[in-house]
């Protein structure tokens, strides 16, 4: 049989093809617009995504046996606020996981209900990207449209009620709400409460394998499915990622090198991290995770080559670097504010300690090292947690490049595994809907079957002792601009 997996994306919606045996048989991509109507926020139309999906759909079944074709499922971009009227209509534009303009609603949340509190309620504190600050936003600033909401909703969700026509979402996505008791895995009344919604606004909750429903007989007539392919919940997109990568069960890692990056570790067992540096979220596999999320990674290298440079040739700049360990410049990949484990929304993006014998490669490299360096910061809180992460894989468009993977391996100081497919969330997805049909019985066994290590990158002793060096540096610099952000537009 066949299954296919979703992952809607910041920029596209990537469908992967894969058969019973995880061998992926095709694969297709749709992009669709982002919107900026106001400096630091994002949003985007729920309709272009669904209108990504069937195009794609259509694309990945052409010359395809569709009566084949046996579950569907998703990996989906976290935290973005989906609103239906009493109609099922989208009230407005999704406000998504980077926009930046609940920084009143936050420090409402983190300050005034408390981050104790919200941590007691949920095992998380408030980020500006999560979903709860959203909501107050739109009570604060949009009543008449707050007033219509009838269905609150992830996006990986809508896609899902599109296909089926059921309101549903699973436990790794809505962890990133603020709105999920974590721990005992149920909508939390007193945060519901907080946000003035109610039970019946949100949608129900299921585990990331589990079936919520069949696509629609109009839906599968105009695809040419069957009548009965099963559609299970899928997963965050961090969360469908970590099974495409085999990140399940106790003390795994994977980081991601996508728009964002994360470092991903999962657990048999609940734990929050007492400072809340880290999130404490559900997992895809029906256990949980820790996950430290940046807001910029891939995403910056693609501004210093796409806007400021003005080429597409990644790899011709990475040419020239060579001398890794010894650059002397420093870049805060601070694009869009920062998440863990600052969790400060104002942070800025910064080149620091250029000379005059600095040049372009050298800004390249710095580039690369500075969000390796962020996403060291998370690292070293799970440490401190007491977790012992012996090595890690890697999946996202940044880790297609054996530089970026060099510089990991080495400021990390773990070997850092390839996977055999680089689909994470999509692959991911397309598990998760393998067993949500029975193929496999349950998620790790699927893992354990499925996934591939090809290639690992191994840290060089040296190497890492030099890249030592410089990160004690580099962990300097936010804390010393920490203030001056502060008073920046």
């Amino acid at each position: 049989m066949l299954y296919v997996g979703i992952d809607l994306g910041t920029s596209a919606v990537k469908l992967v093809m894969m058969q019973g045996d995880g061998t992926i048989v095709k694969m297709a991509s749709k992009e669709y617009p982002l919107y900026f109507p106001n400096p630091g926020w994002s949003e985007q139309k729920p309709e272009d995504w669904w209108t990504g999906v069937m195009e794609g759909m259509k694309e990945l079944l052409e010359g395809v046996d569709a009566s084949q074709v046996a579950g569907i499922s998703f990996g989906g971009q976290m935290h973005g606020l989906v609103v239906l009227d009493d109609q099922d209509q989208v009230i407005r534009p999704a406000i998504l996981w980077n926009d930046g303009r609940t920084t009143a609603e936050t420090d409402y949340l983190n300050n005034e209900i408390g981050k104790e509190t919200l941590s007691k309620y949920t095992a998380n504190i408030a980020f500006a990207g999560f979903t709860a600050p959203k909501i107050l936003w739109m009570r604060n600033n949009e009543p008449e449209k707050f007033a219509k909401i009838a269905k609150i909703m992830l996006p990986k969700d809508y896609l899902a009620y599109m296909l089926t026509g059921v309101h549903c979402t699973d436990y790794s996505d809505a962890s990133g709400m603020l709105l999920l008791d974590v721990e005992h895995k149920c909508w939390s009344k007193e945060m519901m409460e907080i946000c003035g919604v109610t039970r019946e606004q949100l949608p129900d909750l299921y585990e990331s394998y589990e079936k919520v429903g069949v696509v629609k007989a109009e839906i599968a007539k105009e695809l040419g499915l069957s009548d009965h392919v099963v559609v299970a919940a899928g997963a965050g997109d961090n969360a469908a990622a970590a099974v495409g990568t085999g990140t399940v069960g106790d003390g795994q890692c994977n980081i991601s090198l996508g728009t964002s990056g994360t470092i991903f570790i999962s657990s048999k067992n609940f734990g929050v991290d007492s400072h809340n540096a880290l999130h404490a979220f559900d997992h895809a596999d029906g256990k949980f995770h820790l996950m430290g999320c940046m807001l910029s990674a891939a995403s910056c290298n693609k501004w210093w080559m796409d806007d400021i440079i003005g080429t597409k040739d990644y790899a011709a700049e990475q040419a020239d670097i060579t001398k890794l360990g010894e650059n002397h410049v420093y870049f805060l990949p601070y694009l869009m504010g920062e998440r863990s484990p600052h969790n400060d929304p104002k942070a800025r993006g910064t080149f620091t300690g250029l000379t005059m014998d600095n040049t372009r490669a050298d800004m390249t490299q710095a580039v690369l090292e500075g969000v390796t360096f962020a996403l060291r910061d998370s690292f070293e809180v799970a440490k401190a947690l007491g977790i012992k992460i012996e090595r890690t894989k890697i999946c996202g468009g940044g880790a297609k490049s054996p530089l970026w993977r060099k510089i990991m391996a080495n400021v990390l100081g773990i070997p850092v595994d390839i996977p055999a497919c680089e689909e994470g969330p999509g692959y991911g997805g397309a598990i998760l809907a393998a067993v949500a049909c029975g193929e496999y019985a349950s998620v790790e066994e699927a893992c354990a079957k499925l996934i591939h290590v090809i290639d690992t990158e191994e840290p060089d002793a040296e190497l890492t002792a030099k890249y030592e060096a410089r990160y004690q540096t580099f962990k300097q610099i936010y804390p010393a601009l920490k203030e001056v952000f502060q008073h920046m537009e």
